[in-house]
Order: C-alpha cells, then structure tokens, then sequence
C-alpha cells in the first residue's frame, strides 16, 4: 500500500519512519520546509517531497498517487487539508486536529466511497479508542474523565513546559472553550478554568484545567457525564491565563510601525519559539482515562493509564510517539481491512470493534508505548 504522510513534522516524522520500517508500505512524506525532508533523507526514508500545503490545489497533486494519506498538517491547516484530500478520493488517517467539525465533511466522505479515521492520536485518539472500548464492556456508561499532557522531563524556569507541537496549536489549546456534559446537557466553559491537582505514580503533583479535547466523544458516546483536562505541571495554568488576559493571545492586528500584526503571532514567534523541544532535551507524555458505569446492575470503574518517555535509541520525543504511533497502527488496522465504516470515522469507532482495538493496542506496546488497565466492580 501506498502512503503519503501530508506534514513531517515531529509527528508526521514518527509516523513516516514507522510505517516505512516495516517494509509493508511504500512511505512518501510532503512538507514545505526543505530541511525537514532532508532530516527525513537522512534517516532513510529517500521518498520526499517539498510542496506547499496551505494550497489545496497542491494537496491534491501530492496525494494522487497514493492509496491512503496521513494528514499531520497543524491544526489551522487541517480542515482545508482533509477536505482537500477527500475530495481527490483518497482515505485518510487524519491527526491535525483542527477546530472545525469532521463530521461536517461527512456527506462528502460517503458519497466518495472512503474513509477518514478523525482525531486519531493520542488525546483525541487513543483516548477515544479506550473510551469506546470501555464503553463496549459496560450495560451504561455514566462517566467519563480523561487527563492527559505532554511536559518536559526537566522543568525549567519560568513556564516548565516545552512542546513538539506548533506554537498555533498550543495557543490554541489555551484559547478553545471546553465543550463537556454534565447530566446530559452540554456545558461550555473557559479554557483554563476549574484547575485541580492530580496524583500520578513516578511523576508527583499535575495540574489539570478544562480544554476542548472531547471532539466527536460529544456526539457518539451515549455518557450523561464527560470532561477533558489538559496536565501540567502547577502553576503553568496561571502563567498562561495571564497572557491570555494581558491580550497577548489576542488576533486583533495591531498597527506596528506601518505592519498589520496579531499580539497571537508576536507571541508564538517570540515565546513559544523558546519552547520548543531542544535535540536532547526529553519529554513524557501522561494519561488517565476514567469511565464509569453499570454492568449487570453492580458499579463498574475501568481506569487506564499511560506513562510514556523519549525514546532515547530511537531519538522520539514521547508525544510522537504516542501520537504518531498510534495513527500508524490505525494506517496499518486499515490496511488489513479491519476499518470497514464508510464516512468520517473517529477513534472511537475503533474502540468498539475488539478485534481493531486489540491489534493497535498490542501494536503500541510492542513500540513500547504500553496502557496499563484497572478494574474496580465494587
């Protein structure tokens, strides 16, 4: 099977080299900047494009050839990215996580006769695909908790937290009201808001806050009660609540000596450029998902947790992996004909069916990425 990875990025990058090691896929990757591909070169996957992914006139040449894309584009490409795609006829395995619904491209995808498995990293991802799977072991569902976060190993003064993402989709993360459900209604809140302090084994004291990372679980999981926290470690919250106050997050332009620019684009060129992930520099990713429910009329609570570390043999940082792993396991679930729905797919879905959630589960721990499960039915 053929595959092109749209954005090789730190992600786009995992994904690329993990499906090509295996021999199974002829893996081509596409991204705009020249020395992205030649780190790609380098690491030996010879098969290298540089287009300009904005433009989705150039999507469509870049994945014509091919039997099923990666979308690793950042966020504020993704939805023209995807529907780009789409409309060339082409699957898709989609981990840009923009801010407009995937479902909207539904028809589309139907009507083409393909599938777009949405969402498909780590949270939203495999958090969704625990969730569904969960969800399939229970008579009903009642709640569901997820808490997750990518963070530096070393924190380090003033903000002890770095990134593998790009600065407007971390921005983004701080901005985006948090969609949730409490008794089955949906409730918007803040980004930001309602912090608390979370235990985790070997990591110490995390601070979780509200974010919008629920996505399609609002709409295809029959749970009254559901809620997304973003993990850092304390005091992160409110560094970041004051710049979102000071109106440093603001997309306003401003008028600076002659120059329309957004206080956004100062702030993700000047700040969060320092927070970016260093060669060397090691990250972990962390996430606790937490469904409640009935099964036979007694309580059941299924908890998983993830731990996971830079992969220092392979030079990943934590949050590709976990990210970029997971999508190629669902490439690879896809090639073997175990992702059968037609239409726009999220992760979910994956979840439901015993046979797909086993195989990508069983092929994240073989890539050390393992999910550790609790039952309690008292």
């Amino acid at each position: 099977m053929k595959v092109v990875v749209l954005g090789a990025g730190l992600v786009g990058k995992a994904v690329a080299l993990d499906l090509a090691a295996d021999g199974k896929f002829h893996v081509s990757a596409v991204d705009l900047k020249k020395e992205t591909l030649d780190d790609l070169r380098n690491k030996g996957l010879t098969s290298v494009e540089q287009r300009d992914l904005s433009r989705p006139d150039e999507v469509k040449r870049a994945v014509k050839s091919f039997d099923l894309v990666i979308n690793a584009v950042p966020g504020f490409l993704g939805f023209g990215t995807l529907k780009a795609c789409l409309e060339a006829g082409k699957n898709v395995i989609d981990i840009a996580f923009s801010p407009e619904d995937p479902f909207e491209l539904d028809g589309l995808c139907k009507r083409k006769g393909i599938t777009a498995v949405v969402d498909c990293g780590v949270a939203p991802g495999l958090s969704n695909i625990l969730a569904g799977h969960a969800l399939t072991r229970m008579d009903k569902g009642e709640s569901l908790v997820i808490y997750v976060g990518g963070l530096p190993v070393v924190r380090k003064w003033p903000f002890e937290y770095k990134t593998v993402f790009s600065p407007s989709d971390v921005i983004e993360e701080y901005l985006r009201p948090a969609r949730f459900k409490e008794n089955g209604e949906m409730i918007i809140r803040p980004a930001l808001s309602d912090p608390e302090l979370v235990e985790f084994e070997g990591v110490g004291t995390l601070e979780a806050f509200n974010s919008d990372g629920l996505r399609t679980l609002l709409k295809t999981l029959p749970i009254p009660n559901m809620k997304e926290k973003t993990l850092r470690y304390p005091g992160h919250r409110e560094k970041m609540a004051i710049l979102k106050e000071a109106g440093l997050f603001d997309t306003q332009p401003l008028n600076i000596n002659g120059k329309e620019i957004t206080p956004r684009d100062i702030t993700a060129e000047v700040l969060f450029s320092r927070l970016k992930l260093q060669p060397g520099e090691e990250d972990l990713t962390i996430m606790r998902v937490v469904i409640t429910g009935k099964k036979s009329d007694h309580p059941l609570t299924l908890t998983y947790d993830l731990c996971d570390r830079f992969d220092q043999k392979a030079g990943f940082h934590s949050m590709a992996r976990t990210t970029g792993f997971t999508a190629a396991m669902a490439a690879r679930a896809f090639g073997l004909g175990m992702i059968k729905n037609l239409g726009i797919t999220p992760p979910e879905f994956l979840g439901f069916d015993p046979e797909c959630y086993h195989f990508i589960l069983s092929g994240l721990e073989e890539r050390g990425v393992r999910v550790k499960e609790n039952m309690d039915s008292r």
